[in-house]
């Protein structure tokens, strides 16, 4: 444990040049008392790091200096190659470079760890498209990749409903969810979230814009798509289900919905049953969810909803009666 904090240490200060010991405890989660300690060894082990004093000081290692890729153990080497995904990295134009540098980190790396990208493609595959996706990307992701990796301001031309739009945006990042492409950028009201395959043009303007360093892709996507599954959820059906029903409640609706039904579920009756408020879309996207549920759910309100279950197992009964 310690020796890995040890080399965590190393490349932060590496990587980011001087930091303090209230910046090193925060990213080590450790006390700062434990960060002197740990730089008292690396100092003691020879590893040139030393303390700079005053208001602005911090630990910063000797000009020049670098790691070796040698240190890595054969599950950091691993994993190193399993963090890549082709599939996504050749979408945005990017397969050369991917492909250049896992050619040299492989040459860096120890005769004993050369074989870490076949044992790893040997035992790990990462489909990230969707079942019913062709795989094929969408026409403008390239060049989005290439307005968001050179802060370049775009024009896009995006295509709603029943009518195209024209907007000049900062294209801040670019996120796959279940093999479908957004792009997340700045515009005049804000950060937004585009479909990239609903984009019909980009227009490079040959403008770079400066970028917000506190912004956080990650944290805004959560945030975001958390907020738009919740935002559908306007309406809500009482059900009955079983046990089974409870378990496969995931598999049928968005994960808020199971959550907030499963929250609050009654106490279970002497066959395991619960009702619950289930938050919904609309009845009739209830009702097609609960189809999937099978005998293991009970509509109970609204009337219409729990009329139509009745009508479809009815319809059922007469099938299998044949």
């Amino acid at each position: 444990m310690r020796a890995s904090r040890l080399v965590s240490l190393v490349l932060l200060l590496q990587v980011r040049g001087a930091m303090t010991a209230a910046e090193l405890a925060r990213e080590l989660e450790v006390s700062e008392r434990t960060v002197a300690r740990d730089v008292s060894a690396l100092s003691e082990a020879g590893i040139p790091v030393y303390a700079e004093r005053g208001r602005a000081g911090g630990y910063r290692l000797i000009d020049g200096y670098r790691t070796r890729l040698t240190g890595m153990s054969r599950a950091e080497a691993e994993a190193l190659f399993l963090s890549g995904l082709p599939g996504p990295a050749e979408d945005m134009g990017l397969a050369d470079a991917v492909a250049t540098a896992r050619l040299k980190v492989l040459a860096a790396l120890p005769p004993s760890l050369q074989d870490a990208p076949a044992r790893t493609g040997q035992r790990f595959h990462l489909d990230v498209a969707g079942w019913f996706d062709d795989g094929v990307p969408p026409p403008r992701l390239a060049a989005l990749a290439r307005a968001v990796w050179q802060d370049e301001t775009v024009v896009l031309t995006y295509r709603r409903r029943d009518r195209e739009v024209t907007r000049t945006a900062e294209p801040y990042g670019l996120v796959l969810k279940s093999g479908t492409w957004y792009l997340v950028a700045r515009v005049e009201d804000g950060h937004r979230t585009y479909r990239v395959d609903r984009v019909e043009g980009v227009e490079a303007t040959g403008e770079a814009f400066e970028r917000d360093a506190a912004f956080d892709l990650r944290a805004f996507w959560n945030e975001r798509a958390e907020r738009f599954v919740e935002s559908l959820l306007t309406d809500a059906v009482t059900v009955r289900l079983s046990p089974a029903g409870r378990r496969m409640l995931r598999y049928a609706v968005e994960p808020p919905a199971a959550r907030r039904a499963l929250e609050g579920a009654g106490e279970p009756d002497g066959r395991g049953w619960v009702v619950t408020r289930l938050p919904v879309e609309s009845v009739d996207v209830a009702y097609t969810q609960l189809m999937w549920l099978g005998p293991e759910a009970e509509v109970l309100e609204p009337p219409e909803l729990r009329v139509r279950m009745a009508e479809a197992a009815t319809r059922f009964a007469r099938l299998y009666q044949r």
